[in-house]
């Protein structure tokens, strides 16, 4: 029984559920953890391996503050010291738990903090941030773009798998920016993960369709709200980034977390390449709203307007109004991404359209409302073709037999799916002039457009209808732990008597240890006698023991011990 668990179970059983929930959130404790009374939770938050947890979370300040206790009770209120307290490491009156002391004995002193601010960025350097930015908002859409379509396989750690990296490499986001990116978005609450994939949430259709300005607001609030505390501010800011390196100096993993935090930053226009700062980071820094007029002047203007040519390419003269390109990139390809970006309608993205949801008519005076010279007759004949040959294969419900119903006025598309090799884990079957199978309607819809046939949903009435592949997701945060049956089982355990709980714990662990005890006895005539016993048994309210001195088995009424210490094992 450690000694010194006394003043801590004290402590937490004074203390009110909140700051015992938040004390255990902290701490990490299971809410299902066997602890019977407030002596078993001090205990346990006193082990070396509990202590050395919470340890690498502590801050800079919280770090030096603790090392300085250790030392010197701090006597003085401050942050730091309240922040300690109630992560039990220091007791009330200001000096650390012995066994954080050990804990911290070879700890290294951080070193002083750089609070200097950054160096304010040049013109020059402000222009290339903001460069920088664009290039993280647009790289960012076309992620997000990507991973609507498909959602990212996620690995047992939580990471992007390095196939999906390569497939993003492979669609033009640079290599070296993805896992920043990832973060970004997942900061952002723009993706989120659900069995093991990363998927779209309801807040990317909004955000993919805003201007530059909010989607570049959005991410840096999303960045800024994700911070660890060690380098938030006080006023929603953040700490000087010249300072972020040494923000958690017990935790090993935090050269490689900053570093990480740092480019993020870099990729947002917060911080240039040389670690200046543009003025519209310094307002946010300091716990400002968000603004980026400053940045948005140094980007190029937006244009809602296309050339459309002939061989059936798109040219955008500027920067597309992102709720336009959003569209027109489930009509056509895009080619290439610049200031000048260029598109490709093909058969495929047509009918990829066509599958979204658009119909002929949509497409046509949606292209002719952003054309600057019109619709080129291939293009409105593409359209028109792919259209027409959309709706030949319907797969739909049979309602009398209830299995998946695949449908086409053109009988050569009826036997082309009945022989085709990459349709064969449908186990289709003919039935009359149709093909049927016990596989879902979804599934076989989609099977049959990878397998690029113009098959469309339709329902019980014959209509249309329109499915989303890759169903969004929220982003939601792991449920906190429920302590609230923790502290009720300790509470229903707190009696009025302290004194008389504490010896009993103290007689049973030195029981179990087989330790040697001085024991101080009230006598009937009040005076106190001290006696050195082997503990060998507890019960009945009984202490038995072997005296050493007389070396006889004495059996004490715990009643009258006034006070037991260990002094062998």
């Amino acid at each position: 029984m450690s000694t010194h668990a006394r003043p801590l179970a004290e402590w937490l059983s004074e203390a009110s559920d909140e700051q015992l929930t938040t004390l255990f959130s902290v701490r990490r404790v299971r809410a299902d953890a066997g602890w019977q009374d407030f002596f078993d939770a001090a205990e346990a938050l006193l082990d070396p391996t509990s202590i050395a947890r919470i340890l690498p979370l502590l801050t800079h300040g919280e770090a030096v503050s603790l090392l300085a206790a250790a030392a010197t009770p701090v006597t003085e209120h401050s942050p730091q010291r309240a922040t300690l307290e109630s992560l039990a490491l220091l007791r009330p009156d200001g000096a650390p738990f012995p066994p954080v002391v050990a804990a911290i004995a070879d700890r290294p002193e951080p070193a002083p903090l750089s609070l200097s601010a950054p160096t304010p960025a040049t013109d020059a350097e402000s222009a290339h941030a903001a460069e920088r930015a664009f290039t993280t908002v647009s790289a960012l859409a076309d992620l997000l773009l990507l991973a609507r379509e498909k959602p990212f396989a996620l690995l047992a750690g939580g990471n992007v798998s390095a196939g999906e990296k390569r497939q993003l490499s492979e669609a033009g986001v640079a290599a070296e920016s993805i896992d920043g990116l990832i973060e970004i978005a997942i900061d952002s609450g723009l993706v989120a993960p659900d069995a093991r994939r990363l998927r779209t949430t309801p807040r990317t259709e909004e955000w993919l369709r805003s201007p530059v300005a909010d989607r570049w607001s959005a991410l840096v609030e999303g960045f800024r709200d994700a911070l660890p505390r060690g380098v938030r501010a006080s006023d929603g800011g953040w700490s000087s980034t010249t300072a972020w390196a040494q923000a958690h100096p017990w935790d090993p993993a935090w050269a490689d977390r900053s570093d990480a935090l740092l480019e993020r930053a870099r990729l947002l226009g917060l911080i240039t390449d040389g670690g200046s700062e543009p003025a519209w980071a310094a307002s946010i820094r300091r716990g400002e709203n968000v603004d980026a007029a400053a940045l948005v002047a140094l980007l190029p203007n937006e244009v809602d307007r296309i050339f459309l040519q002939n061989d059936l390419s798109a040219i955008s003269p500027g920067p597309l109004a992102p709720g336009l390109d959003v569209r027109l990139r489930t009509i056509a390809a895009r080619e290439s991404a610049a200031q000048a970006s260029t598109y490709r309608f093909t058969p495929e993205s047509i009918a990829h359209a066509l599958v979204a949801g658009e119909t002929e008519q949509s497409i046509l005076e949606f292209l002719e409302s952003l054309s600057l010279t019109g619709i080129p007759q291939p293009l409105r004949y593409l359209v028109t073709q792919t259209a027409q040959r959309h709706g030949l294969v319907r797969v739909s419900i049979d309602p009398e037999t209830g299995r998946t119903r695949i449908e086409s006025s053109d009988q050569h598309l009826i036997e082309a799916m009945a022989v085709d090799q990459g349709l064969r884990p449908l186990a289709l079957t003919k039935h009359v002039a149709s093909l049927t199978t016990r596989v879902g309607r979804d599934t076989v819809y989609w099977a049959l457009t990878d397998a690029r046939y113009p098959a469309t949903l339709v329902d019980d009435d014959g209509h249309a209808i329109a499915r989303e592949r890759n169903p969004i997701t929220e982003a939601t945060p792991d449920p906190a732990p429920d302590y609230s049956a923790l502290i009720a089982a300790m509470r229903s355990h707190q009696g009025p008597d302290a004194d008389a709980a504490w010896l009993d714990r103290e007689l049973e662990a030195a029981v179990r240890a087989k330790a040697v005890l001085r024991v101080s006895v009230g006598m009937p005539d009040g005076s106190t006698r001290e006696l050195i016993l082997e503990a060998t048994g507890l019960g009945g309210g009984r202490l038995r023991g072997r005296d050493r001195a007389a070396d006889v088995e004495r059996t004490l009424p715990v009643s009258s011990i006034r006070a037991a210490v260990v002094i062998a094992q």
